[in-house]
């Protein structure tokens, strides 16, 4: 199977911004309100992170033509449910559901006082999981907690699953919440209060007219420093028409052959979201005429790993298989 791998939907619920296009030009900043967006039924008790999740997954799901009633934000998909994997990336996730209940045990000095109904909130995968229960996805379910690289190790992940056979279809979803608790345990004055989602498929010999891919990613690689990390990605720099570098900023001083790209606004400390913002930033600026292959990167010097994949606009790609194809065929 092709290293390829195609992103068939995209669902942003991000400050200003509540759909792919707006990435690019986000409105006044307002909270994202998930009962506005997929309803009030369903999301009692769920922490901030798994209400965000809900509300990028649900837009992904629809764009990507995989529910069975497209308006019906709580619609489970229309395809074989265990052909469909979910992999969400969260480092803060849930952490202030965790905080409150370890407060509440020693307050106490007993377990008396914690409340059955938080008590689904207190898992690891719990963002994964909810996703998958609301909208019927019956394939793999995991969650990365893997720092700033995060949201595209989930994507690494991603590619597995599909080139395993594993899944047909694959729902990573990057979401972080903003509040006190994530703030003072991050020491950021701010982090990022939304979430980004990604329905990715394999490569095909033949391109969806009906509903073209947005994005063609390659197989996402790790390394101990940018410089590593581009020739396991298998980069010509003279081909690569631009790069978003770690930290949401590029630094020019790294790639400085590669013209650097801006993401234009600053939702706060992206932490996991980064690299699925990075992906559908691209895709935005594909889907507004721009062409050509964009290198993304996230990683933190302090951790001593890097992470990129490569963003190729849909009509060249398609073009690249048309031909791969026609040369098998000789």
């Amino acid at each position: 199977m092709s290293e390829q791998l195609f992103v068939t939907g995209i669902g942003v619920a991000l400050p200003g911004a509540d759909h792919r296009d707006a990435v690019l030009d986000p409105q006044v900043p307002e909270p994202v309100d998930p009962a506005a967006r997929i309803g009030r039924k369903g999301l009692r008790y769920k922490d901030r992170a798994t209400q965000l999740a809900l509300v990028a997954a649900y837009e992904a799901l629809r764009d990507a033509g995989l529910l069975s009633d497209p308006d019906d934000a709580k619609s489970h998909v229309a395809v074989d449910a265990s052909s469909v994997a979910v992999i969400a990336a969260s480092n803060y996730g849930n952490l202030d559901s965790v905080a409150a209940t370890i407060d509440t045990i020693q307050q106490d000095r007993s377990t008396r006082l914690v409340s059955p109904i938080n008590t689904p909130n207190l898992s690891s995968n719990v963002i994964a999981s909810e996703a998958a229960i609301r909208y019927g996805l019956r394939g793999p379910n995991l969650t990365v907690c893997n720092g700033s690289t995060g949201g595209l190790d989930a994507l690494r992940w991603a590619g597995s699953l599909l080139r395993a056979g594993r899944a047909e279809h694959v729902l990573v979803v990057a979401v972080e919440p903003d509040n006190d608790v994530v703030r003072s345990f991050a020491g950021t004055p701010r982090a990022l209060d939304g979430a980004v989602a990604m329905v990715l498929g394999p490569a095909r010999d033949e391109v969806d007219t009906k509903r073209p891919p947005q994005a063609v990613l390659s197989a996402t690689q790790r390394a101990a420093t940018i410089d590593d990390l581009l020739p396991r990605l298998g980069v010509d720099l003279t081909a690569v028409d631009g790069w978003y570098g770690p930290g949401g900023a590029a630094e020019h001083g790294l790639i400085g052959q590669v013209r650097p790209i801006e993401l234009g606004h600053d939702w706060g400390t992206p932490s996991s979201v980064l690299g699925l913002l990075q992906c559908v930033h691209a895709a935005a600026r594909f889907a507004a005429g721009a062409t050509g292959t964009l290198l993304a990167v996230c990683g933190d010097p302090a951790d001593g790993v890097y992470c990129g994949t490569l963003v190729e606009a849909p009509r060249q790609a398609s073009r690249a298989l048309t031909a791969a194809g026609h040369d098998a065929h000789r």
